[in-house]
């Protein structure tokens, strides 16, 4: 299968689509805004305008063998339509980006089988995928998103209080992002679940702090909680069916 369409082709799904482009791919992906179709087209992406809650028919960018949802929509009647043309199209494979939010702070370490936030959306989403059985879904739970444009130094501005600095930090590098999904891919691994996160789970106090130093930004200001509320991202799972090692796995290194 070498024609995969990425519904969403920002932070995650342009750089996606790119190392999809380098090794060979039919790469069709989408936006919600059509100043950024030129531009997705200059890189070699067959660009489609989409937006699921619009609830138009996506015939042409559904016409591939995978589809990879990299969008932040957690619209469920937008995504019950969405499931019901990607059912009529060719896609066989689909993996869904959804995200370890869905865990709730339990003081615990978080795996693909513990409970989760009740009446998430995702959660709900995440189950129309996984139960539908005219494709096969695997679902990526990604924690924290850094890397690229994204750095951490640049969160909390404005004097906001960072809270939980006792809490540890969940977080993954774009590039393992992108690496984690041309593995299952290459590795035809659907219909699963999996957790997504760097092993190293400093304190927020320690990872802001190093963050913001690392920028030469004055330091960031703590909000003490009368409540120590806390999880860590398990991502044994990943590691083993995939064997995967992370490229970014030391968190104060940014």
């Amino acid at each position: 299968m070498k024609d995969v369409s990425i519904l969403g082709c920002g932070w995650l799904g342009k750089p996606l689509a790119i190392s999809f482009l380098e090794e060979g791919y039919s790469v069709k992906g989408s936006s919600t805004s059509e100043n950024k179709i030129d531009s997705l087209e200059n890189l070699g992406i067959e660009a489609h305008l989409v937006n699921i809650s619009e609830f138009e028919e996506y015939d042409s960018f559904l016409q591939s063998d995978i589809l990879i949802i990299a969008i932040t929509s957690k619209d469920i009647d937008s995504f019950e339509n969405l499931i019901a043309q990607i059912q009529e199209s060719s896609i066989q494979k689909v993996i869904f980006i959804s995200s370890t939010s869905v865990y709730p702070r339990i003081n615990k370490i978080m795996t693909e089988e513990d409970e989760l936030v009740e009446n998430h959306p995702l959660v709900e989403i995440e189950n129309l995928f996984r139960e539908n059985t005219f494709f096969e879904t695997t679902i990526i739970r990604f924690a924290g998103l850094f890397g690229g444009e994204r750095h951490p130094a640049n969160w909390f501005k404005n004097g906001r209080k960072i809270p939980q600095p006792e809490g540890f930090v969940n977080m993954i590098h774009q590039e393992d992002c992108i690496e984690i999904i041309h593995e299952i891919i290459n590795q035809n691994c659907w219909n699963e679940t999996f957790n997504a996160c760097a092993n190293h789970h400093p304190t927020r106090e320690q990872f802001y702090i190093k963050a913001r130093e690392s920028k030469g930004f004055e330091l960031p200001i703590f909000k003490k909680e009368a409540v120590f509320q806390w999880k860590i991202i398990s991502s044994e799972k990943v590691q083993r069916i995939l064997n995967y090692s992370f490229i970014h796995n030391d968190l104060l290194r940014i």
